[in-house]
């Protein structure tokens, strides 16, 4: 095996372990770590066999194999992007749902407070 290979293998043994701690340490959701373990097992295929990779890229017409991985990380990173912008959306919305509530929220109290002044 070649220092090329070895460094990649290694990267994405590195890769899967680290994602493994994050989870453990509940620092990365198990819906973003299966994205990311699965890339990694997925790398760790490509690089262990460079005949899949090969097949691979034959099969969709693409002639020199590199470029697949470099079409993979591209379409990985867009669908990432994607998803990243669904959740800040949704959670745009949720503040902003909350901060009307709070508004309501400290009308209310303030208005309760003028009340119970004036009865005093």
């Amino acid at each position: 095996m070649d220092l090329t290979k070895l460094a990649a293998l290694g990267l994405s043994v590195g890769i899967f372990c680290f994602v493994v701690w994050l989870v453990r340490e509940r620092r990365l959701r198990e819906k973003y770590a299966l994205l990311w373990l699965c890339t990694s097992v997925f790398v760790i295929l490509l690089t262990v066999s460079r005949r899949i990779l090969e097949v691979a890229a034959l099969s969709v017409g693409i002639y020199y194999p590199p470029s697949l991985l470099f079409l993979v990380g591209v379409l990985f990173l867009l669908l990432v992007a994607i998803g990243h912008s669904v959740t800040l959306s949704r959670l745009s919305e949720s503040n902003h749902n909350l901060a009307q509530e709070v508004a309501l929220l400290r009308k209310q109290v303030e208005d309760l407070k003028e009340e119970r002044k004036e009865r005093q």
